[in-house]
């Protein structure tokens, strides 16, 4: 199916479609929340750490991961509930797959944060 926008119009378009996501999830995700606001701590906690910018640079990397996998774990539980709210297994798979995703992020910028900090407090 073709667009009924081009060019600047659909540039615009694409970031209104977005910004609506961004709305949508972070009013009804308290997950999304909580994730933004351990990234947020996590910055200002970084800022102030002797980091080399490739080192701060990894390590924000790493919490955009967090939010990412998030969003991503939000698309499926929403997907799963539109399809039907009774219990079904791959139901469960699905959703369960998702909150992996969020914790592998999680611990990704934990080992991240451990190989990178580690000799600063040696």
């Amino acid at each position: 199916m073709k667009s009924k926008y081009s060019g600047i119009k659909r540039i615009i378009k694409a970031f209104t479609y977005s910004f609506d996501g961004f709305i949508a999830v972070f009013k009804s995700e308290a997950a999304f929340r909580q994730d933004l606001i351990f990234c947020l701590v996590a910055v200002i906690i970084l800022s102030f750490l002797p980091l080399e910018s490739m080192q701060f640079a990894f390590l924000l990397f790493s919490l955009f991961l967090i939010v990412f996998m998030e969003l991503i774990n939000t698309a499926i539980e929403v997907i799963i509930d539109r399809i039907g709210k009774e219990y079904h297994p791959l139901s469960k798979k699905a959703k369960d797959i998702g909150s992996l995703l969020v914790l592998l992020a999680f611990g990704h910028f934990l080992a991240a944060s451990v190989v990178l900090l580690l000799p600063l407090i040696r």
